[in-house]
């Protein structure tokens, strides 16, 4: 249940201090998962994703159904795009949008961006739960569009942020992983190209309407990382 590292090739654990601003904000990102559903005021996991844009050198060999398609190799790299992801865990809603970086002002966009979707347009709050990224604050709002206009936006949207060490507490890195899986395991040659496949992955997800079942609880926290409520300040 803790984060990993990648060390040389090898998987480490990093485990976190159990601190009471650990707990507070595990208990509290806990108690947003256990609330029921409310359109009015709709929760949202927040993440983003890297990926390597790379085209096929060669083209791939065109087989016969039940045998193997063959892929050289080698090939080009064209650089590198960013994927915004935001579901909505208990609707089974997701929206999804692609850029070249992820920067304060990218960051900014995304969320001005999903605060107007129609879907939220008339929500009376909209809770967003995110990393500790540098750039997930409000202080990128207020950067990119100033202190009026941020204002306005962050009246509708509240941040709540997972301890440090814990992102996984934030659903929206189950999400990511099965658009790994899903969607971005062929080699993808360009960001209008990664787009398409997004759209298509998306449109189905949200046709089903696939939610994700979080089952970890405040109990089960309690359990694994052996502390007392009492000790909660």
């Amino acid at each position: 249940m803790t984060d990993r590292l990648s060390r040389g090739g090898k998987k480490m654990w990093c485990v976190p201090d159990i601190t009471p601003e650990f707990t507070q904000r595990m208990e509290h990102i806990l108690d947003l998962y256990a609330m029921p559903y409310n359109p009015q005021e709709p929760l949202l996991c927040f993440d983003e994703k890297s990926i390597q844009l790379l085209e096929d050198t060669h083209r791939v060999s065109q087989t016969k159904e039940g045998i193997v398609r063959k892929r050289d190799y080698e090939y080009k790299r064209n650089g590198t795009a960013n994927i915004f992801v935001a579901v909505e865990p208990q609707a089974g809603f997701r929206t999804t949008r692609v850029t070249n970086r992820r920067t304060k002002k990218d960051f900014a966009h995304e969320i001005w961006r999903i605060a107007t979707l129609p879907r939220y347009r008339h929500a009376h709050r909209i809770r967003i739960v995110l990393d500790n990224l540098n750039t997930h604050y409000a202080s990128s709002l207020i950067e990119t569009f100033r202190e009026e206009k941020t204002k306005k936006i962050m009246k509708r949207i509240v941040f709540h942020y997972t301890p440090k060490h814990a992102s996984w507490l934030n659903m929206a890195e189950i999400e990511i992983s099965i658009l790994s899986r899903q969607c971005l395991k062929q080699r993808i040659p360009s960001a209008e190209k990664l787009r398409e496949k997004l759209a298509f992955w998306q449109k189905r997800r949200n046709h089903r309407k696939e939610k994700i079942q979080w089952r970890f609880t405040k109990q089960d926290a309690r359990n694994v990382f052996k502390y007392s409520p009492t000790k909660l300040i």
